[in-house]
């Protein structure tokens, strides 16, 4: 191949390779580079907390870095987030230039904060705007404690810190304001009468933005039923006799029945159950039995018997009245004598 002809395929070679060479340097430097990246496209947040939002960004080396800002929905205007009203005294930005990162700190997060967040870098007043989408997603959650109010003894029972998106920090309980050794989404009770308090649950590193409190009320049959009588000392022929029931139960009890033992049938009805003119055809033992819905318990029986004054009574006293006079009338003689 003579010279001239090796010149010509050169020069064509060249020519075919210089539009390959412009576009790899248009995608190396207008494409690879001009970039921001999120480490995180989506975060959930606690409600009245605060939250960081983070990026890092690329841009051609001969160009100089002007300044970042964060935008709201990463479309349209893009505006920057401090001239929202709404966004007033809570945003902050936190630039790291040398290792090009931009930090979104947003202070008490509310429910309207909910949006897409995106970074966006300006080059040389304006010669250059960047940004990424999708940006960051932010979603915002309060606590609610999720429970029954009324629970049944001896009833195992769970109450769930709910969130509406997941937060991965870990939970804390409280009973009556004080922490519970639990650090789980959810608390279990065995429903025990001590059981019965106010609940509540917050995030670890976020104890001051507690849920609000739910109210939990054990439910459990009558017990330590028992039967006191008035009045309490001897019971004369023809007194006025009250025996009255009482229990510790939730609900309280409204049914009292009452019994005296050898009898099939219940005497009489009502928390306090009375005997008018007693006799000793009333004397026995004496039991209630306090009733509410979710079961019953009877009491210990208790004796009621009347005192008996007849007719050796009279005659004990007639004696004495007797001795009486006789012991009366020998100190009266030796004092005569």
């Amino acid at each position: 191949m003579t010279t001239n002809k090796i010149a010509v395929v050169m020069k064509v070679r060249m020519t075919l390779s210089l539009p390959l060479i412009f576009l790899l340097m248009i995608s190396g430097v207008f494409g690879q580079v001009w970039k921001v990246f999120y480490k995180t496209r989506s975060i959930c947040a606690l409600k009245g907390s605060t939250v960081n939002m983070s990026c890092s960004y690329t841009y051609p080396q001969q160009y100089t870095l002007n300044y970042t800002f964060w935008t709201k929905r990463c479309d349209g205007e893009m505006q920057n987030l401090k001239a929202y009203p709404e966004y007033k005294d809570r945003v902050e930005y936190i630039e790291d230039r040398q290792n090009k990162t931009a930090v979104l700190r947003l202070h008490n997060v509310t429910e309207n904060d909910e949006s897409e967040y995106c970074c966006r870098y300006i080059i040389e007043k304006d010669k250059e705007r960047w940004t990424d989408q999708p940006g960051i997603q932010l979603k915002v959650s309060a606590l609610q404690v999720k429970a029954p109010q009324l629970v049944l003894e001896k009833e195992r029972v769970n109450l769930t810190c709910e969130t509406t998106c997941s937060l991965t920090d870990a939970f804390i309980w409280y009973k009556n304001g004080q922490t519970l050794k639990i650090h789980s989404k959810t608390l279990q009770l065995q429903s025990e009468r001590s059981d019965s308090g106010r609940y509540s649950c917050a995030v670890r590193g976020h104890e001051h933005l507690p849920s609000p409190a739910v109210s939990i009320t054990l439910m459990y049959p009558p017990k330590s039923v028992s039967v006191s009588v008035s009045p309490s000392g001897e019971i004369v022929e023809g007194d006025s006799v009250t025996l009255s029931c009482s229990s510790d139960s939730n609900p309280p009890a409204l049914n009292f029945s009452w019994f005296k033992e050898n009898q099939s049938s219940a005497v009489g009805s009502g928390q306090s159950f009375s005997i008018s003119s007693f006799n000793s055809s009333h004397s026995g033992r004496y039991y209630c039995e306090a009733q509410n819905k979710h079961g019953s318990q009877r009491s210990a029986s208790v004796s009621v018997s009347v005192k008996v004054v007849g007719h050796l009574a009279i005659l004990y006293i007639f004696i004495g009245l007797i001795c009486g006079a006789a012991v009366g009338v020998v100190i009266f003689l030796i004092w005569r004598s």
